[in-house]
């Protein structure tokens, strides 16, 4: 990101050698055993005329970085009122066996200073339990990235602590609405992960569905309704350049990037069929990949890019199936009761995410690669949509409620919720949302 990327990391001092750290967190129950961990605020040193917006500077970033963490499920900040030890002395040398008292298993110190329009932020983690420093960084920047660099902190604090990289300076992308439900005023809108910043890139004169992020950068495809024709687009983020990947006389559905960010994939019906179809985004050469009179719609790639996942109903009803990205070889995974849709292959490469309706009721789930293990995460009146976080712990997905006869009393939210199935959470949006997108690490 242009303007952002004033930010130099200065990577001060790095004690840690291994991935892990010494406190061990157990990353496969969720919040059922979070880590107390201390959050001190970055304390101030100068004397400059700067020194009122630098305390706000240090007590902001030190709130974000707590409610990341809270948030994740695996921490659990500790009240500051409990705090024993003055930030700056803690800071320079913590007293251990102050942290002991109040349980802090974990503590984050650190300082904050602006001269010359720079921002300098420190920081250090500490393991309590074993009196040792952990990692201490700093980074340089202008004064307004202090939000980004409160979440660039936190993806260190998260990924030394967990052994997992971390996914808080990311966005999200989806589609912001307003009105009755059948009368929905639909523009794309983008936010930080934590609801901050929300911007909208359209105007809602048109309707827009299913936003989707390239892999590799800050590029989005979508599709929206240009004079009742639907239409596929790109849009740089960054520029605000958008351009029409192709006008097609059927109807598209559900764009989506390949891994490497030159391809999409996506549905094109015809004539009451639907199928899978790639377009190169270079050469913009459409190539067919499903043949088949069942519907074959919502695509998803591999991370590897070798395969790909869809729903179609061509033994009945819907179910998920996955081929090779050429089309070929392919096989049914899901044989569970009930009816399965918008499969999305995780970072990771080995479970994918879905949408299930069984009896009445919508779960997102999700199952290996090869259909066994399945799980259902969480279920509702109507969900559906999940979009993974970029280290593939994290499901984000949109819920609705039902509505009146005229359309009203409806609302879409999003919701997002741990992998092993805990830490449900609202994630609180200017107006309703759905169909969301997360972005991959913006400081990679």
């Amino acid at each position: 990101m242009k303007n952002i990327l004033f930010l130099i990391f200065l990577f001060v001092v790095f004690f840690a050698k291994s991935t892990f750290a010494l406190i061990e967190i157990d990353i496969t129950r969720g919040n059922l055993n979070p880590l107390p961990i201390a959050v001190s605020p970055l304390h101030v040193e100068s004397k400059s005329s700067e020194i009122l917006q630098e305390i706000k500077v240090g007590s902001e970033i030190s709130k974000i970085i707590e409610n990341n963490l809270l948030r994740s499920g695996l921490f659990n900040p500790l009240e500051k009122d409990s705090f024993v030890q003055k930030p700056d002395i803690a800071h320079l040398k913590p007293r251990f066996e102050d942290w002991k008292l109040i349980k802090a298993q974990a503590l984050i110190t650190g300082k904050v200073n602006i001269t010359n329009d720079k921002l300098r932020i420190e920081f250090r983690l500490w393991d309590i339990l074993a009196a040792k420093e952990l990692m201490a960084l700093a980074f340089t920047t202008v004064p307004n990235n202090w939000r980004r660099v409160a979440h660039i902190i936190t993806d260190k604090i998260y990924k030394r602590l967990t052994g997992e990289e971390g996914y808080f300076d990311t966005r999200i992308i989806y589609v912001a609405e307003k009105g009755p439900k059948n009368q929905r005023i639909k523009r794309l809108a983008i936010m930080d992960q934590d609801g901050a910043n929300t911007k909208y890139l359209t105007l809602g004169n048109e309707l827009v569905l299913t936003p989707r992020f390239n892999p590799t950068n800050q590029m989005v495809t979508y599709m929206s309704y240009f004079r009742n024709l639907p239409r596929v687009y790109l849009l740089d983020i960054e520029t605000g350049v958008q351009e029409v990947v192709g006008d097609f006389a059927g109807m598209t559905f559900a764009p989506r990037f390949s891994p490497d960010g030159k391809k999409i994939i996506m549905s094109f019906a015809k004539d009451g069929n639907s199928d899978i179809f790639t377009m190169d985004l270079e050469t913009r050469v459409v190539e067919r990949i499903t043949e088949h009179p069942a519907i074959d719609t919502s695509p998803s790639y591999s991370p590897d890019g070798k395969y790909i996942c869809f729903n179609s109903d061509r033994s009945g009803y819907q179910q998920i199936y996955v081929m090779r990205s050429d089309g070929s070889d392919v096989k049914r995974i899901t044989f569970g009761q009930g009816i399965y849709g918008t499969p999305v292959w995780s970072p990771r490469g080995d479970l994918i995410a879905f949408t299930k309706m069984y009896q009445g009721k919508f779960y997102i789930g999700v199952m290996r690669t090869d259909g066994s293990g399945e799980r259902l995460l969480t279920e509702n009146y109507y969900q559906e949509a999940p979009s993974w976080s970029p280290n593939g712990r994290v499901l984000i997905f949109y819920r609705e409620t039902k509505s009146g006869s005229q359309g009203e009393g409806f609302s879409a939210t999003l919701w997002s919720i741990d992998l092993t199935g805990y830490n449900e959470r609202l994630i609180e949006t200017l107006t309703d949302a759905s169909d969301p997108s997360w972005s991959s690490l913006l400081s990679k």
